[in-house]
């Protein structure tokens, strides 16, 4: 089934250039393109579930734009946060030809109303804003910038949310350390085992805790959001780090863990889905030695418990406070769920970080 809204754009005069590379910036792996030119597409998706199955569909698809410019059209699907769905629209901006059509789409819950309006406060500087088509309880709309700086301070402009630490919109807790991540960090052992996983790290702050106990030889940092991790890379020069972008639930470690830490996310999108952690769970227990140990920090409401018990021999719960509970569980259970394999890649070297919004 066709995307709604983007057929209805399809039918405005000069929707789109017969020639020319079109820039997608965060659709998802659910979203529709059928409508577009295949062959002509560049789509960015950072988030690596949906990275690889938007690859899978036969799309051309990067985790972030590096120098690629001179695209003679643009689409941008906006997310919720107001400030990172700005930096798209001013990334396709600059990377799109003079004049050329930028198409803004998104639900009423991802604020498009607000963007839209924004944007027409702005006309004299951008030009005219395109009347939105409306279906399916959001709108998409045209604009054509007359030149790549015309939204220029929209770029995203990066947050200090703790002391030698950095992050940019859109990232999970982007503006201040979570608390639930401090929760963690302060229930952590003076001293862990020299293998150490952080599933799901973000930008690196509960990361960074983890290297200071004593005994930690090599932690892998796993993170789906390609823009946290890089953010993560800047924020963490320790060598014994290590930075993977994948989905953590389906990550395949070089040798199992003595311990995991995690603050796994729980949902998809708006949606909220205890599965994910649940998943999360699963996959600690088959990444960890047989006398390895889980640290983990959920939402006081999520019904983990039940997960924790089917998956180790121990579980215990450290601590709670309104919000929050924390639980330590160790030896896994042999068999309680799939047991992922170790990869036989060499490890993954760090790369000089590259920022893509």
């Amino acid at each position: 089934m066709s995307d709604p809204r983007i057929s209805l754009a399809l039918t405005a005069p000069g929707a789109l250039p017969e020639a020319g590379r079109i820039l997608v910036l965060g659709p998802r792996a659910e979203t529709d393109l059928s409508d577009l030119p295949r062959d002509r597409l560049v789509l960015v998706q950072g988030f690596a579930p949906d990275h690889a199955r938007l690859t899978a569909q036969g799309y051309t698809v990067v985790p972030a734009l590096g120098d690629e410019a001179d695209f003679a059209a643009a689409l941008v699907f906006l997310p919720r946060a107001k400030a990172e769905g700005r930096a798209l629209v001013a990334t396709a901006a600059a990377r799109c030809h003079p004049g050329a059509p930028i198409w803004i789409d998104g639900a009423k819950t991802d604020g498009v109303d607000s963007i839209l309006k924004d944007l027409r406060a702005r006309a004299e500087a951008i030009g005219p804003v395109g009347e939105p088509f409306s279906k399916a309880h959001g709108k998409i709309f045209r604009i054509t910038p007359p030149s790549g700086d015309s939204l220029a301070d929209w770029q995203a402009k990066s947050f200090e949310p703790a002391p030698g630490f950095m992050t940019l919109p859109g990232v999970f807790s982007a503006e201040g350390v979570d608390r639930g991540s401090a929760l963690l960090a302060a229930a952590l052992p003076a001293k862990l085992p020299g293998r150490v996983a952080d599933l799901g790290a973000g930008w690196g702050w509960l990361s960074a805790q983890i290297l200071t106990r004593a005994g930690v030889d090599h932690l892998d940092l796993v993170e789906a959001d390609h823009t946290a991790l890089d953010c993560a890379r800047r924020n963490i020069t320790d060598p014994r780090a290590a930075f993977h972008w994948a989905d953590a639930t389906g990550w395949l470690p070089e040798a199992r863990y003595g311990a995991v830490v995690m603050n796994p996310p729980f949902h998809v999108a708006r949606v909220a889905e205890p599965q994910l952690g649940a998943a999360f769970i699963r996959a600690a227990g088959a990444m960890l030695s047989l006398s390895g140990t889980l640290y983990m920090v959920a939402n006081r409401h999520l019904p983990y418990e039940p997960v924790l018990r089917q998956h180790f021999h121990e579980v215990e719960e450290l601590g709670r406070d309104p919000g929050f509970k924390l639980f330590r569980a160790a030896k896994p259970i042999v068999g309680a769920g799939k047991v992922a394999p170790v990869a036989a890649a060499k490890p993954q070297r760090r790369r000089a970080p590259r920022v893509g919004r």
